[in-house]
């Protein structure tokens, strides 16, 4: 299993840690404290007025952005991939924090399926979507089909492992060529409930949390491109199936 049977309550503020490791041609890591959130897409929180513009949740910053919700964004997904399911999901997400939203990697728990899927965002506003069948113990591997950092092209293989329980999230990406790991990523945090409190305690704590996400990545590009580390182009991007 892939999600324990004792599950967070949602919504959840899940603070923790995300580590980014480079290994070749350049060395170079770094980790920050983070938030993120893990809702119910049958139940997506609308907050308060008066916190709305901390925490927001729109169909249109995800997957296919058609809605009308993220479910059936998701469903579309989904059955365009052979797979029908209308069973509970749950979502790792960061939130759009006063009009503005970027969030790497978005994970979504099909929690009655074997399915979890893992959906990618890049700099340059584009989207792509991996399904992923995890074994027993939450690996997951795929082929890399993305364009993400200009420092890295399309090639490689991913490994992904997944845990989701009352205590704790955990999801890591390692990316693989010639049977070395040349890069991993991770999120380990711990959920609460998202009350009113909590919610305003993360965004006093951690202000801004999208745009710093955003921030973060350009600063750390720039730091790559200052040490003369190759850019590789840009392919073109194939919307997949499900996202048009």
């Amino acid at each position: 299993m892939t999600v324990a049977e004792s599950l967070p309550t949602r919504p959840a503020i899940v603070t923790g840690f995300v580590r980014h490791g480079r290994s070749m041609p350049t060395r170079h890591s770094f980790r920050y404290r983070v938030y993120q959130w893990l809702i119910d897409l049958d139940d997506v929180p609308r907050l308060p007025w008066y916190l709305r513009p901390l925490a927001r949740f729109d169909a249109r910053d995800h997957l296919a952005g058609r809605g009308p919700t993220l479910k059936a964004d998701l469903q579309r997904y989904l059955a365009s991939q052979g797979v029908e399911y209308d069973g509970r999901v749950l979502m790792l997400t960061n939130a759009r924090v006063l009009g503005h939203v970027f969030d790497p990697l978005t994970v979504y728990w099909c929690l009655d399926s074997p399915y979890v899927v893992a959906e990618v965002h890049n700099t340059y506003g584009e989207r792509h979507v991996y399904l992923l069948t995890p074994d027993a113990n939450g690996t997951a591997e795929t082929a890399k089909q993305f364009y993400v950092s200009p420092f890295n092209d399309v090639s490689g293989r991913y490994e992904l492992q997944f845990h989701l329980d009352s205590d704790h999230v955990r999801v890591q990406v390692s990316l693989a060529r010639g049977g070395r790991t040349v890069f991993g990523a991770s999120f380990d945090g711990v959920p609460r409930p998202a009350s009113r409190r909590a919610v305003l305690t993360a965004a006093l704590r951690m202000p801004l949390m999208s745009q710093r996400v955003s921030a973060l990545i350009r600063l750390h590009g720039v730091w790559l491109w200052g040490r003369r580390l190759p850019v590789m182009p840009r392919p073109q991007h194939q919307v997949q199936e499900g996202l048009r």
